[in-house]
């Protein structure tokens, strides 16, 4: 009994009371096995698509703009907090409470800037469907670029002030070293939900839902005028197309985004431990999809993963290929 009792804490011979957060040794081995293809593939296809927006000419666009930030984001969250995730909830922490501190401050931010990348991507379809005419003014490059420095800063800044006291009392609090939990008041646990989940989640919403009433209202217009127009209008039309079709495919992006999202922060509030691991695979799994839903929509992503894979992007000038 002795011998059991001892094998369910972390370093028990050195009586420290800590207590092993592993609590069978399938679960444990299930949850490191997923979260580990689930790194994988996050890292690999996110870096396909770092590499295919950064390198191509043509793929600088205010809207890839955005999708690059969220890529550098999921990128993040394979190399670096996955890894960290596994040992947390697999093992004993065994790197110290610095380490726990920086990776608890790295997981709130990377997921801080992804949601920012969501609420950027959601208000850069309203403007192009619902003010088509003045989106090449109000969306430009530099302009995107603005909003992308300022989405990483205000995360930067925002997790520093929900993790302040973690920051202020970082090697007094010795209760238990062989576990790296977060722990934030009651009132810095609610502006995370609602800077973090609720006030998004609105935001989101509300922009989509204008963004679907207003591009089936330009689908029936096109469809009623389809037969009348001009080889003037009918490159209108397919331009308008074009941005129905993006609207599409960042709508499913923000769907997924919200359908791996909500669990987590749903099991975060009701704080059940075994529904808790189940939502961790799912959480983190939306950054393996993101470039998987660029495979299945946008063919320039296939064109470029091609061009990666083949090498040609080693070639002098293939920056300046045509993959549209």
């Amino acid at each position: 009994m002795e011998t059991e009792n001892q094998s369910e804490v972390c370093f028990s011979q050195l009586n420290i009371s800590c207590r092993n957060p592993t609590t069978h040794w399938s679960e444990g081995v299930l949850l490191t096995v997923l979260l580990s293809i689930i790194c994988i593939f996050t890292v690999v296809l996110n870096l396909l698509v770092i590499i295919s927006i950064s390198h191509f000419r043509q793929l600088h666009t205010p809207t890839n703009l955005l999708l690059l930030s969220l890529a550098v984001s999921d990128c993040l969250v394979g190399l670096l907090v996955i890894p960290g995730e596994i040992l947390r909830h697999t093992s004993c922490w065994t790197l110290g409470d610095v380490q726990c501190l920086w990776y608890n401050y790295l997981a709130y931010f990377v997921t801080s800037v992804s949601v920012g990348n969501m609420v950027l991507i959601s208000a850069d379809r309203y403007v192009a469907i619902c003010d088509p005419l003045h989106y090449n003014t109000k969306v430009t490059v530099r302009r995107v670029q603005l909003c992308v420095c300022l989405c990483w800063f205000f995360a930067l800044l925002y997790c520093s002030v929900i993790l302040k006291d973690q920051l202020m009392q970082l090697g007094k609090n010795k209760s238990c070293c062989r576990r790296c939990a977060v722990v934030i008041d009651y009132y810095a646990g609610v502006v995370d939900v609602v800077v973090t989940f609720i006030l998004p989640l609105s935001i989101i919403i509300t922009l989509y839902m204008r963004v679907f009433v207003v591009a089936v209202s330009q689908a029936r217009a096109m469809r009623s005028h389809v037969t009348s127009v001009t080889l003037q209008h009918s490159v209108t039309v397919r331009a308008k197309k074009s941005e129905l079709k993006a609207a599409r495919t960042l709508g499913v992006l923000v769907l997924v985004f919200l359908m791996c999202f909500c669990p987590f922060y749903i099991g975060t509030l009701t704080g059940v431990a075994s529904y808790l691991r189940f939502v961790i695979i799912v959480f983190y799994f939306n950054s393996c999809l993101n470039p998987l839903i660029y495979a299945l929509f946008y063919p320039w992503f296939r064109r470029a993963v091609r061009h990666i894979v083949t090498l040609h992007i080693l070639q002098p000038g293939s920056w300046g290929d045509s993959i549209l």
